[in-house]
């Protein structure tokens, strides 16, 4: 019987659009300075983590966090487009407001997470759980018996959390989606996802002395 493989899995760190409440999907979006230092947090609190390796999505928000944990724990990187944030189409780089304003009845199945409501251009709830679900799986499948971590992105941690715990895609989120915490799972071949810890931001509460002033 085929081990289970653990999974840390990392929402990045903070950008100038989460600060600015614009939804970011494909766009590549940079971390800002906060992003970094939180980071570099991670990093740390992770360094004592043996890791088989780094799955990371390719936009620069989720590489530049997953980069700062492969320097310290000496784990692999390799990107995975599949780790992508939800695509939101016309509506990237616009406020949740702004898209009220312009498209009521999109914001309402948008506010309501109609699984088969796609912003034009994006993508719906049911092909992202069909994603995630069938990239997660591949994954872990390589990596029996060891741990690995995923870099990712909001949209996809509350995927992660949904199947865990067997969510529905229209449930209302009572769990946090914190950036650059971390989130403990554990997959099994046949079963899935399992839920192990969730939302740990205890490295990222206090100042480091060399990170006061940066």
């Amino acid at each position: 019987m085929q081990e289970p493989t653990r999974i840390i899995a990392i929402r990045h760190g903070e950008t100038d659009w989460n600060v600015q409440g614009r939804i970011q999907g494909h766009q590549d979006v940079e971390l800002n300075a906060t992003g970094l230092r939180q980071a570099r947090r991670l990093a740390q609190a992770l360094r004592r983590e043996t890791v088989g390796c780094i799955y990371s999505s390719d936009l620069q928000r989720a590489l530049q966090t997953a980069q700062a944990l492969a320097q310290t724990t000496g784990a692999p990187l390799v990107t995975e487009p599949r780790l992508r944030e939800r695509s939101f189409g016309r509506y990237e780089g616009l406020r949740f407001m702004q898209v009220q304003t312009e498209a009521p009845e999109h914001a309402r199945r948008w506010r309501e997470r109609d699984p088969h409501y796609a912003p034009e251009g994006g993508e719906n709830l049911s092909a992202l759980r069909q994603r995630i679900a069938a990239t997660v799986d591949e994954l872990a499948a390589r990596h029996a018996g060891e741990q690995i971590v995923l870099v990712a992105h909001g949209g996809v941690m509350d995927m992660l959390y949904r199947l865990a715990t067997r969510q529905h895609l229209q449930a209302a989120r009572t769990w946090q989606l914190p950036n650059a915490a971390v989130n403990r799972l554990l997959w099994n071949p046949g079963t899935g996802l399992t839920l192990v810890g969730w939302a740990d931001t205890g490295h990222l509460a206090a100042d480091s002395r060399d990170e006061q002033h940066d």
